[in-house]
């Protein structure tokens, strides 16, 4: 008797954390929608464990079912869900707006067209500007404009220097070198690989207007001037702009007076060696991760600038090849300064960054009618040196420890072999890509990138690797993957939401963000990419999190990992910059290659 009561209780263990009547099962969708000729995926997941044999596409406007398959295999448990199902509907292809339906669960409408990614791009680009420092287009007001006082650079220390401009990093008002050239990186790209994509709807300072050029590369070069602000003489690199004491308090940005000289605020010389001005030092080995990222993004404006403001990119052609000698006198990795905190960005790669930078002085020495030396050669020996992301063989990070989180370099350097040089490089990414295949194929959400701080960057650096391995070989064999890592950041999540703040309009984005301007005056911060859920260990153990409300998504939380819609949650709900802009390239990578299908 005793062992029936056993029993009896473990069965109404399992069976009573759902009222009777109360829903039990989600399907999570694409909020964009999908492409008619693209990759089409949902997932179906229940809080019990009951099968799933058949699924339907219904049309939205009459109810009739149009399309019905078999559901597949279970793929089991994964984070709040005691069982999972992954639903294809690629077979399907007429546009139109639908909804899935398996059992008793129906899907949030969404739209199979040819245009849904259209304008995605140039709608994340309204984050961008509202970040930049100096004068701000958003507010159309000016803000940190003394910047700012120098720190352990050659001159004494408290030397000013005018280094106002650029970008915010995270929707606090800390502006460092690292993510600014990368995301300034991304943005060029963009352009230089999707121009038809972009409109021209604001002038160079942000404003509404147009001025013949293409918004996302009035923001490139936004990012641009203030690293040549940052880099201002031959031998002389600065790393950050301000430090952890701007979180004293949240504020909209306007001139900061408590760093101890007016409104001046620190800038950090690249010295390659430990620095932080209080308690907490960061472990720095050299300058090059730094001055790689610079090289670069000068390197790639020169070539997109040169025709159409030849003195200015005269002076990005310089800078690039000085930032490179800085990079080669000083390997190693510059990291970001703690202030009063221990966290800073923990970056120890930056071979990565030398082999951009030595294929980018190839091209421009190319651009130029120059001889372009032994560049190439040199991108080679360091491409052999980090030959896959190391986050991707180490299944977890410190806070930005392998940065930028995708090599770009392999990709730019692949271009310029030969078919038989390249293959080794092309393998580099195909290795990173099986690494994360063979988890993901495990689950119905096809996951497998960490979820550690910043997991929506990573999300979207290795989308993008999936599409250049793809573009590099005409190999098809990681679409899934590709598009799964795309579907996550829109809605086809555990928690059912997109990550990009407004994005789409009508669908669940965040609206509670870590953010001040959403904070104190509501202002909407249109196109922002969140960072994305944490392991649920990491979150239970970081600093100064508490939630300000009731948490709409806790059905859906678990063990395995977090992400709250809430603004006092900074570790998976702060907007961040340089996500945004490589978010940016991956939209326009998507919108564009809807356009080249349809010409052929």
């Amino acid at each position: 008797m005793r062992y029936l009561s056993l029993i009896f209780l473990l069965f109404i263990l399992t069976t009573s954390f759902h009222k009777p009547g109360a829903q039990t099962a989600w399907i999570r969708i694409n909020w964009l929608g999908y492409q008619p000729n693209g990759i089409k995926a949902a997932v179906w997941g229940s809080k019990i464990n009951e099968p799933l044999k058949r699924f339907q596409l219904v049309e939205a406007q009459t109810g009739k079912a149009v399309y019905e398959h078999t559901a597949g295999n279970a793929f089991g448990t994964y984070g709040p869900f005691v069982q999972s199902y992954r639903l294809d509907f690629s077979g399907f292809r007429k546009p139109g707006t639908y909804y899935l339906k398996a059992g008793t669960v129906q899907s949030p409408e969404f739209r199979i067209g040819e245009s849904v990614y259209d304008g995605t791009a140039d709608f994340c680009l309204r984050y961008m500007r509202q970040q930049r420092s100096g004068f701000n287009p958003y507010l159309k007001d000016s803000c940190h404009t003394h910047d700012g006082y120098t720190m352990y650079g050659p001159m004494p220390d408290s030397t000013h220097i005018d280094v106002s401009g650029g970008w915010h990093d995270a929707s606090d008002y800390l502006q460092y070198s690292t993510t600014s050239a990368n995301a300034t990186y991304h943005l060029l790209a963009a352009y230089r690989d999707f121009p038809g994509v972009f409109t021209d709807t604001h002038q160079a300072n942000g404003l509404g207007g147009s001025n013949a050029v293409a918004d996302v590369l009035d923001e490139a070069r936004w990012g641009l001037d203030w690293l040549l602000k940052m880099h201002p003489k031959d031998d002389w690199l600065f790393n950050q702009l301000a430090d952890d004491r701007d979180h004293m308090g949240m504020r909209i940005p306007k001139e900061d007076n408590f760093y101890g000289k007016g409104f001046e605020r620190p800038v950090y010389f690249c010295t390659g060696q430990p620095q932080g001005l209080f308690k907490y030092k960061n472990r720095a080995t050299g300058v090059a991760s730094t001055a790689g990222k610079f090289s670069s993004a000068f390197a790639l404006g020169y070539q997109l600038l040169r025709q159409r403001d030849p003195a200015y990119a005269n002076q990005l052609q310089h800078r690039a090849q000085t930032a490179y000698v800085l990079g080669l006198q000083k390997p190693g990795a510059c990291q970001t300064a703690p202030g009063r905190a221990p966290y800073f960005y923990e970056e120890d790669n930056w071979t990565d960054d030398m082999e951009l930078a030595s294929v980018e002085l190839h091209n421009l020495a190319k651009a130029m009618g120059q001889p372009q030396g032994d560049y190439l050669a040199k991108a080679v020996a360091y491409a052999r040196q980090e030959p896959v992301t190391s986050w991707i063989k180490n299944d977890t990070a410190r806070h930005y420890q392998w940065y930028p989180f995708i090599n770009v370099g392999h990709y730019e350097l692949a271009k310029q072999l030969t078919t038989s040089q390249r293959r080794p490089i092309i393998n580099y990414y195909k290795a990173g890509i099986e690494t994360i295949w063979q988890k993901a194929k495990t689950n119905a959400f096809h996951r497998a990138i960490p979820f550690i701080w910043c997991s929506n960057n990573l999300t979207t650096s290795f989308a993008i690797q999936c599409y250049w391995y793809r573009k590099l070989t005409g190999d098809t064999q990681y679409a899934q993957l590709e598009q799964a890592c795309f579907d996550w950041l829109f809605g086809c999540n555990p928690w059912g939401t997109s990550f990009v703040y407004g994005l789409p309009s009508w669908g669940d984005t965040p609206v509670d963000p870590h953010s001040a301007f959403t904070h104190l005056k509501n202002y909407p911060i249109d196109g922002g990419l969140v960072d994305g859920p944490v392991l649920g260990s990491i979150y239970k153990n970081l600093i100064g999190i508490t939630l300000k409300d009731p948490d709409e998504y806790a059905e859906f939380q678990s063990d395995l990992v977090v992400y709250h819609d809430d603004y006092g949650d900074y570790s998976t709900n702060e907007p961040t910059m340089d996500g945004t802009a490589s978010l940016i390239y991956l939209l326009a990578a998507k919108e564009a290659e809807r356009k080249a299908t349809r010409k052929k």
